[in-house]
Order: C-alpha cells, then sequence, then structure tokens
C-alpha cells in the first residue's frame, strides 16, 4: 500500500475517534463556528483564484485574435 492508500483507508472505528476527539475538544458550540469559519475561507480562495484566472483568460483570448 502506498502512503496515500493509507491515509485514506478510514475505517468507521477511526472515523468514530476523530469526531469524539474534535467533540471533546472543541465543544459543540464551537463546531459550527468552526465550520462556518472554514466555508467562508473556502469561498474566499476560490473568489482570488476565478479572480486570477479572468486576466489570464484574457491574455488567451488576444492572443487567439
Amino acid at each position: 500500500m502506498t502512503a496515500l492508500n493509507i491515509f485514506l483507508a478510514f475505517g468507521p472505528w477511526q472515523i468514530a475517534i476523530v469526531v469524539l476527539v474534535v467533540l471533546l475538544l472543541f465543544g459543540g458550540k464551537k463546531i459550527p463556528e468552526l465550520m462556518r469559519g472554514l466555508g467562508s475561507g473556502i469561498k474566499e480562495f476560490k473568489d482570488a483564484s476565478k479572480e486570477d484566472e479572468e486576466p489570464l483568460n484574457d491574455k488567451l483570448e488576444d492572443k487567439k485574435k
């Protein structure tokens, strides 16, 4: 097995343990705030990557003309 296969080979017990540890560390009230922050961070990252692609796409279209 490669390292990636070992990393992705989570069984139900491993997932349950990870969820339990996260609940113990952060508590039930803090998890929605963490997920909301994670979601907004992902959205900002996607928006920034789209902004970076637009000038590149414009340059490629100009070269085709």
